[in-house]
């Protein structure tokens, strides 16, 4: 099914020939420095892949915020090497492999030496469709990038980018939304076995593009 949005539907119902979309990279000082506030500010902007295949693009339909002192986050352990990234300045990828299968994707919350983080958990496909279908082995469109692990492989996100600066120039990065994000849905968050009554989940409302069940996307 074609987005519900004209831009958005006229590319995705083949009118590929266009000029990709012009999206400008979010600055840092733009980045609210609170891990809550920032899970809802992500909301309708953009995630960029810029591969050696071409550009992928998604706006961003769902997040999770694990906050400082959050027990289900990963920075609640204390830094480590591999959670090195999410104690960086807000604005930073950490990307680790969970469950054996898939990576996952979070985008660092607070100021340098504070650990906590955003998880980006779907996307609305924008640009690279093809792309992303290659990576996911379906030609679903709603089920390219919903979930965060199918969000990673839909836009060919690995360890590769564990780090790297969101708000400067590079292959992986932030953009402002294209258009404004319609309402805002908040609910607790999904798959987690701590703090699992803190309503720390956010997505756009009617987005066929939400992971979860449904009553958690209406």
């Amino acid at each position: 099914m074609c987005a519900r949005y004209d831009e958005i539907e006229n590319y995705l119902c083949g009118a590929n020939t266009q000029e990709p979309f012009q999206i400008r990279r979010l600055r840092r000082s733009e980045l609210p420095v609170n891990t809550v506030k920032l899970a809802r500010f992500l909301i309708g902007k953009t995630l960029v892949h810029d591969s050696p295949s071409g550009r992928m693009s998604g706006r961003i339909v769902e997040t999770e915020a694990y906050p400082i002192g959050d027990a289900a986050g990963h920075a609640f352990g204390g830094e480590t090497p591999s959670r090195r990234s999410l104690f960086l300045e807000r604005g930073r990828s950490y990307v680790y492999f969970t469950y054996g299968s898939c990576f996952m994707m979070n985008v660092s919350s607070e100021k340098s030496g504070i650990g906590a983080g955003v998880l980006l958990r779907a996307l609305e496909p924008l640009e690279g469709i093809a792309l992303m279908e290659r990576h996911r082995g379906t030609q679903r469109l709603a089920d390219l990038t919903r979930g965060p692990g199918r969000l990673a492989k839909g836009m060919d996100i690995d360890k590769r980018f564990d780090g790297v600066d969101l708000c400067a120039k590079g292959p992986l990065w932030l953009g402002a939304g294209l258009r404004r994000a319609g309402a805002i849905g908040v609910s607790i968050r999904i798959g987690i076995t701590r703090q699992v009554r803190q309503l720390y989940r956010f997505y756009e409302r009617g987005s066929p593009y939400v992971s979860g069940p449904k009553r958690l996307r209406e």
